[in-house]
């Protein structure tokens, strides 16, 4: 009877010890992302920033809530170096080997579409806040979701504020790859919809350093409208010359980096009016203007007016989801996809692995600020037409 006793005691004790460990024990949360090569400047702007900005804000409270107890998270990032082989490498790493608790996505869309197969085939849930492709939610993977609005979604909306400001032609340029590819597809549909004429449709590789030509070539042709799918460095690139050369329609829109505060700072003086893809800013609400200072605070950089805070929306996702349901992967994944999340950005719930609670929007540079300036139900601001002339 006293060796029963003893057993039983001493089974109590290792199961307080291991309680214990697991409590202590830090929650390890593996990706990886661009730091160097040409996806760096996007992924080191709008999403580790936010993965590294959560992990001190969660830790200095203690931790992430498990089980009922309070665990410190662990970030194991690696840099892809912009290379999509090195990407999934590093991914079946961290999986496979590393065994880590949960996973983050990595910057961009053609990253993201590499690497989201095997994260569904292992089950590890993932919530995409930089992927844009329609290509990837078709494949309808249960583990995989998008947080930003998605091509039909932002070109439908651009379609309808440039038919709303009288535009009846538009001039494009794309980068060619799947994002570029997708967005001018779902672009192209949405201008035809609207009986829009396209005028010029030109494409470009990834790490172009001239388009003066096309510029040029699409300023004789007189189009009502500007609109670049662009990415960040080409954002830049083309405003930069068009500018040069005089080109200065109606309407100005370039895509990815125009929410960038680096744009407004390469630009010096020539922001306004200049639209693009943006979704909120610190006059969303109160729960944005808190994250936007703590972000400053922590890197004495602004954050970007549209994927940053869908980067730090997914993570409060993510967290709300592991504190209800513990970090058995799959009662994650179910938790996500049938769930309503409190955000920064709002209530955020998902429809077939999509964000259905933001549409697509328009933002445009005023006074400083890229306000969201479409649709009128999330504007911060009213739309100002035509753009004024380059300084």
């Amino acid at each position: 009877m006293l060796r029963n006793s003893i057993c039983i005691a001493a089974s109590l004790l290792g199961l307080a010890a291991s309680t214990a460990a697991l409590a202590d024990e830090a929650v390890r949360i593996g990706y990886a992302i661009a730091r160097t090569g040409p996806f760096a400047g996007g992924a080191q702007v709008s999403q580790e920033p936010n993965y590294l900005l959560w992990a001190e804000q969660v830790n200095a409270k203690g931790g992430l809530m498990v089980a009922g107890k309070q665990r410190k998270v662990e970030l194991i990032g690696y840099d892809d170096r912009s290379d999509t082989e090195t990407v999934v490498r590093t991914y079946e790493k961290l999986m496979n080997q590393d065994k880590v608790d949960l996973v983050l996505p990595p910057w961009g869309t053609g990253q993201t579409f590499a690497v989201a197969t095997l994260a569904n085939k292992l089950g590890y849930p993932m919530i995409a806040p930089t992927a844009s492709s329609k290509k990837l939610t078709d494949m309808k993977l249960p583990f995989v979701f998008t947080i930003l609005q998605q091509p039909d979604q932002m070109m439908n909306a651009l379609a309808d504020m440039l038919v709303a400001q009288g535009v009846k032609t538009v001039a494009v340029v794309h980068v060619d790859d799947l994002f570029g590819l997708e967005n001018v597809d779902a672009l192209s549909k949405a201008l035809a919809s609207h009986n829009i004429g396209l005028l010029d449709k030109k494409s470009y590789p990834l790490g172009v350093k001239d388009l003066s030509p096309v510029l040029k070539a699409m300023k004789e042709k007189n189009p009502d409208a500007f609109l670049g799918i662009t990415y960040p460095p080409d954002t830049i690139l083309v405003s930069k010359q068009a500018r040069e050369i005089g080109f200065n329609p109606k309407i100005f829109y370039a895509a990815v980096g125009t929410a960038f505060p680096l744009y407004k700072a390469q630009l010096t003086g020539n922001t306004e009016g200049v639209m693009g893809m943006g979704s909120w800013n610190a006059k969303t609400g109160a729960a944005a203007k808190d994250y936007f200072a703590a972000h400053i605070a922590k890197f004495q950089k602004e954050p970007d007016r549209w994927a940053s805070a869908h980067a730090y929306a997914s993570l409060q996702i993510l967290q709300q989801a592991v504190e209800k349901v513990g970090l058995d992967r799959a009662r994650i994944r179910d938790a996500i996809a049938g769930g309503e999340f409190q955000t920064i950005l709002g209530p955020i719930k998902f429809k077939d692995g999509m964000n259905a609670s933001i549409p697509g929007t328009v933002s445009q540079w005023q006074k400083g600020e890229f306000e969201v300036v479409w649709p009128k139900t999330r504007a911060t601001a009213t739309l100002v037409s035509p753009k004024p002339a380059w300084n």
